[in-house]
């Protein structure tokens, strides 16, 4: 079998991951922490180290995911079964084979687990430890040639073989500085976790924890000491929490639910509180059951309630509270929370709905709005009417006493987003300027059915205008048919609602318009899922094209750009995750900036890699692009904390962050253009991205011509410019 470099790069980061894993983290140094700790006890350690290095090799060799073994999914419940192995038994030729094929069994778990729990969107957890760690428990009475350890008993004699009297003076030292039952059990209780049952072993998990995850330490008190302060209340011997070293199940049940699964927040810590009783109890329980057959629970507690608390979380027919599941998993608590956040107030608006735009080109007024006071009322108040007035107020010529007079009359109805054409009727006569038609209320009108439960309707049409036929796929902006006066319509308008049902007459539902331009004091103002007021100003954006061919970046396409005044370039590779979600990765750095692209919106929705990298400065000045222009255009939007500070002040901020957000950078945008007679020469997008108190960190020059962004200009003088566009599609 041929080994390549990736299977080398997939083995060596899959072993440190396996570490991290147990505590959900990918982060290599403290995954690096984790593997120097389990080896406090140098015989358990390397039996760890060998029983995933095992499983990584068996699963490069079937041919597994390769991102599952680079992450350390598919080895840290082996690597758990090897130090449990290693702890307990005296390392020998025998214990060396029965880790070997501990580790497969493990790993086929693993995989096992994983296909069964999949299609239930469930974590195996470490679900094929226990398994493993059970079978092994059972059998070993009848392996002789396994020596039961003793290190485990006389730690300071373990202490002393390994490094002398200042490795005990040391031990000693910390455990008189964490001298109190609680703080000991505490320790010992994450220790446990790696199998190290020592106060020390402890302290440096904590602190590792610390520097790693806010949230997740802050769960890992709050988990380990709401089971604390419940065996005080129901009576139980909290000793037991040490003795047996179980206290672990608290401390993952806490990370897991609080803050990993499930997005921070008040309600995720709430429950976090609630649901360790419930380990309690269980733990408490299972201890007995255990006993009869000798051997241990382990982490069974943590695993059956997290899987039962994201289990039934899956059945709420409605959200009623914030109990979010983690979506796209980052691996960090507080990424996870600032990432969700992010989506939710900046993006989520435009992928969980429809976007619906105006139907109409051109400028338009909002003549009645939601809840008007002439027809918009009770069960159809959710609907606008359009008309087309001048800068004077007037929306007809002449003495507008025919139809025609009217601005709006004749002007192209369009479709609001994509759909099937459901309904249609098209033979009812315009009225008179002043009569209504009673009979015919709704008059020629046309129903789009969007979703099987979003439905647009256009109301008042014109009879014999219609572009469009019933069943017709019909694209946003395309036209439908042309504005009328049919129906209760006494002067030509357009009336529009939203519905949840297909039927002409159907109630109305409240649904924001996705994008529009609005005119006030004449400046327009663009305005993003809002609903139009009355009075209103209103125009369709319509994409410009040189800003969709600059962020059109398709997969396959390679930028490479000059820095100024040096000979270096800097290549950018637009690609595709196993995820489907493009990127772009600097061949430099291999950074990755993850983006989303649609005809209206370029929006950078993550980064991973070198913060000091061209490609995260590019990250962070162009935040998110709407594809429409008119000059002078500009908009701000929160963007997240962790993209933008860093030390003291974000090392607070997580600590509170599922509480409440106090940092809260902007990004700000400017649209300019240079035209050429009556051609438009380039667009310029000139950003910016403040901190507290309007304080700009990162101003930035976008020029865009025909063929893509030219050249992006800092405030730091540095500037990178477009050499080559290499198209592979």
């Amino acid at each position: 079998m041929q080994i390549h470099k990736s299977d080398i790069t997939a083995f060596n980061k899959g072993i440190i991951n396996s570490y991290g894993q147990i505590f959900f983290s990918t982060k290599y140094w403290f995954s690096f922490l984790l593997l120097m700790v389990s080896f406090f006890d140098p015989l358990a350690g390397l039996a760890g180290l060998i029983s995933v290095a095992t499983a990584n090799s068996i699963a490069i060799l079937f041919g597994y995911n390769r991102l599952s073994i680079l992450s350390g999914l598919y080895g840290f419940n082996a690597l758990l079964v090897g130090l449990g192995l290693g702890i307990y038994f005296n390392f020998s030729i025998a214990l060396f084979f029965i880790i070997i094929i501990s580790a497969i069994l493990t790993l086929f778990l693993s995989i096992m687990m994983e296909g069964v729990l999949y299609k239930y969107a469930l974590p195996f957890l470490s679900i094929p430890f226990l398994l493993a760690i059970w079978m092994l428990n059972l059998a070993v009475s009848d392996f002789t040639a396994l020596g039961l350890s003793e290190r485990g008993m006389y730690t300071l004699n373990m202490l002393y073989a390994n490094g002398g009297s200042d490795l005990v003076n040391a031990y000693q030292w910390w455990g008189d500085l964490v001298n109190h039952n609680i703080l000991t059990t505490y320790f010992i209780s994450l220790g446990a976790i790696f199998f190290q049952y020592n106060v020390l072993a402890g302290i440096v998990i904590a602190l590792g924890l610390l520097i790693f995850s806010r949230i997740a330490f802050s769960l890992s008190l709050i988990g380990y000491f709401s089971a604390y302060f419940f065996y005080l209340l129901i009576g139980s011997d909290i000793s037991n929490v040490s003795y047996m070293y179980i206290g672990f199940n608290y401390i993952l049940t806490a990370i897991a639910v609080g803050g990993f699964f499930i997005i921070p927040s008040k309600s995720s810590y709430f429950w976090t509180i609630l649901l360790i009783p419930l380990v309690a109890i269980l733990t408490i329980s299972l201890n007995k059951v255990f006993a009869v057959f000798g051997i241990s629970m382990y982490s069974l507690p943590f695993n059956i309630i997290v899987l039962l608390f994201i289990y039934v979380l899956k059945f709420r027919n409605k959200r009623k509270t914030d109990l979010n599941p983690v979506i796209t998993q980052e691996f960090s608590p507080e990424k996870n929370l600032y990432s969700y956040h992010n989506y939710k107030n900046r993006l989520a608006s435009w992928f969980e709905n429809i976007p619906v735009q105006l139907p109409f080109f051109g400028e338009w007024t909002v003549s009645q709005a939601h809840n008007g006071d002439i027809t918009h009322q009770g069960d159809w108040r959710h609907a606008w009417d359009f008309i087309i007035k001048t800068d004077d107020g007037e929306q007809y010529r002449n003495l507008g006493e025919k139809v025609e007079d009217y601005f709006c009359y004749g002007k192209a109805v369009l479709a609001v987003a994509d759909g099937v054409v459901e309904e249609i009727i098209d033979d009812i006569e315009d009225n008179n300027i002043g009569d209504v038609n009673l009979e015919q209320n709704w008059g020629n009108t046309i129903v789009i059915r969007h979703t099987a439960t979003l439905f647009s309707k256009l109301s008042h049409l014109q009879a014999g205008s219609y572009k469009v036929t019933k069943g017709e796929y019909v694209k946003s902006g395309q036209q439908l048919a042309n504005c009328g006066n049919t129906g209760r319509s006494p002067f030509p308008h357009l009336h529009f609602q939203m519905q949840a049902t297909p039927f002409i007459g159907s109630k109305t539902i409240e649904y924001p318009i996705a994008t529009y331009f609005s005119k006030i004091n004449n400046k327009l103002k663009l305005k993003h899922f809002s609903i139009p007021r009355q009075n209103e100003h209103l125009s369709r954006p319509i994409p410009e094209k040189l800003l969709q061919v600059a962020f059109n970046f398709v997969p396959g396409k390679t930028l490479i750009w000059k820095l100024d005044n040096t000979n270096k370039n800097r290549v950018w590779d637009v690609k595709v995750s196993a995820l489907n979600q493009t990127y772009l990765e600097c061949g430099k750095s291999k950074s990755r900036a993850f983006f989303t692209y649609t005809n209206h919106l370029f929006y950078f929705t993550g980064f991973t890699g070198d913060k000091t990298s061209y490609l995260f400065k590019f990250y962070l000045s162009a935040q998110k692009i709407q594809m429409s222009f008119f000059e002078e255009m500009n908009f701000s939007e929160k963007i997240r904390p962790n993209d933008v500070y860093k030390g003291i002040n974000l090392f607070v901020q997580d600590f509170i962050a599922p509480f409440y957000l106090w940092l809260k950078p902007k990004f700000l945008i400017q649209y300019s253009s240079t035209k050429s007679g009556f051609t438009k020469h380039n667009i310029t997008l000139n950003t910016k991205i403040e901190k507290r108190n309007h304080k700009s960190i990162l101003q930035a020059k976008i020029i865009i011509g025909s063929k893509g962004i030219e050249e992006i200009v800092w405030n730091d003088n540095e500037k990178l410019i477009m050499q080559t566009l290499i198209n592979e599609n």
